[in-house]
């Protein structure tokens, strides 16, 4: 890369898109579990849903014959805290994590304290995407 060109100024992730195979599935983990709301998705011409969380938004795709397939392709077995994996802040980690528990939800592996101070905890999705819950050292 040129030293004289001027870098691209990077804001924020808008949105994290992911392929699944059960729309209303996936409605009942972001939106019921996760406390996401659903929003208004523009009249594309294949199926999905779109959720806000913050200032992010998750997109999801219903699988068909032009999309990636649904989840994630490694196996389940392979799959840990170090995998690809998206996170989103919540208010408190391990009371995320006993709610998670109560609603049946598989866990990739409990809440633990990173050497920062953060608590995080990772899940599946209905699909086995891995999704962290972390909460910062002052709410956790």
């Amino acid at each position: 890369m040129s030293e004289t060109a001027h870098p691209i100024r990077v804001k924020c992730i808008d949105h994290v898109t992911i392929i699944v195979k059960d729309l209303e599935q996936s409605r009942r983990f972001y939106v019921d579990a996760l406390g996401m709301r659903e929003t208004e998705r523009p009249g594309f011409s294949f199926a999905g849903s779109w959720f806000q969380a913050g200032g992010t938004q998750i997109h999801t795709i219903l699988e068909y014959e032009d999309s990636g397939p649904a989840g994630d392709p490694t196996s389940a077995g392979h799959k840990s805290s170090r995998h690809h994996h998206f996170a989103f802040e919540v208010d408190d980690a391990h009371a995320a994590a006993k709610r998670i528990e109560e609603l049946g939800i598989p866990f990739v592996a409990p809440p633990k304290q990173r050497p920062d101070g953060f608590v995080q905890t990772f899940v599946y999705d209905p699909d086995g995407h891995v999704i962290e819950l972390c909460s910062s050292p002052k709410s956790s």
